[in-house]
């Protein structure tokens, strides 16, 4: 059976937007006159979302009283800059065009809400096939339970065998193995090391963008 589309992970994988989460999370550290940690920790972190920014930034857990005000100033934050310094990585604009030309379909499959996911890709032009766009308002499991892949191939007409999914956490990996599809983990995206991606045990992992083009070749 052959790869008849591509689903990405967002944040960390198909686009770069730890520039804005740095500017937001060090708003609100001055807001509250804290330090602020180093970019190279706050761009590690963006993948486990607002939360673990939170945690990172101030150094509290979840059932703490502050906790919640300041996820949410966070995030009110953030709205303001999604899209000022966010980007697709290098070598992701030209597999699309590569995947138009091949008639390859390809969407997303996040664990980034719509109100945040759907504005970034309009500001960034990103439009995947059949307004493939899932985010946790659509499904009841998030990742990295299958769900939003089973939803992803009933969008893209395919199954769920026929959809490479690639991502930069555990939790993408652990979602295409749920889902029976091909995996490949984003090397490049935001965690601290390769050798932790190596770890996830993906079909394929890859260090930069510009390789994935020649995997999913070999699997079309």
């Amino acid at each position: 059976m052959g790869i008849k589309a591509v689903v990405f992970d967002l944040d960390g994988t198909l686009v770069d937007t730890a520039p804005d989460f740095v500017v937001s999370l060090k708003h609100l550290l001055d807001e509250e006159g804290r330090q602020a940690p180093s970019d190279h920790s706050i761009r590690n972190a963006v993948s486990n979302g607002a939360s673990a920014l939170v945690t990172l930034g101030f150094e509290l857990n979840e059932d703490d009283a502050d906790f919640e005000r300041l996820r949410l100033r966070l995030l009110a934050l953030y709205t303001h800059h999604l899209a000022d310094s966010s980007t697709t990585f290098e070598g992701i604009d030209e597999l699309l065009d590569w995947f138009s030309e091949k008639g390859i379909a390809w969407g997303i499959a996040t664990n980034k809400p719509a109100k945040y996911a759907e504005p970034l890709l309009k500001a960034l032009l990103l439009e995947p096939s059949n307004n493939c766009i899932i985010c946790p308002d659509h499904v009841s499991e998030s990742k990295p339970h299958p769900e939003s892949l089973h939803l992803a191939a009933q969008l893209l007409d395919c199954q769920t065998e026929e959809i490479i999914y690639i991502g930069d956490h555990r939790r993408d990996i652990e979602c295409g193995q749920r889902a029976n599809s091909p995996t490949i983990a984003a090397g490049y995206g935001y965690i601290e090391h390769i050798d932790e991606a190596l770890s996830w045990q993906a079909d394929y992992t890859v260090s930069h963008a510009n390789e994935l083009q020649a995997i999913i070749e070999t699997l079309l």
